[in-house]
């Protein structure tokens, strides 16, 4: 269990595992989760990964979404596939940016967020390199 998340959010911690490894199965790159715990109304946590062409990001997406749909994870939005290097899926209890290189670089949502804490993969069981 991650020293970040509390007890009480084990189900959490199971879905964001599931949900780094369906986007490291299409080799998303830069993948970080940032938790807010009650720093944030919205959500409890960002996942942030980074893809290297907009087929790509749609490879993650698609992967992503029928992961979400096979293990029961509601999303609130099912954006259409749009070019454009930024693409959201909220799962209501964690949200997933995917974005371009040069998106990511010009959002920088984890320099937005200062006050939120990183979760690492290993913290989850997830051995990035695998």
């Amino acid at each position: 269990m991650s020293s970040i998340l509390p007890p009480s959010k084990s189900e959490l911690l199971e879905n964001l595992k599931l949900t780094c490894n369906s986007l490291l199965d299409k080799k998303a790159e830069d993948l970080k989760l940032l938790y807010f715990g009650d720093k944030s109304p919205l959500t409890d946590c960002f996942i942030i990964a980074t893809g290297t062409s907009d087929p790509h990001l749609k490879a993650l997406r698609d992967n992503l979404e029928k992961t979400l749909k096979e293990n029961n994870i509601n999303t609130l939005s099912r954006e259409r596939f749009k070019p454009g290097g930024w693409l959201i899926l909220d799962a209501i209890d964690f949200v997933i940016h995917l974005f371009s290189r040069e998106q990511r670089e010009n959002y920088a949502l984890e320099h937005l967020w200062k006050d939120a804490d990183e979760i690492a993969l290993d913290e989850l069981g997830i051995d990035p390199a695998s």
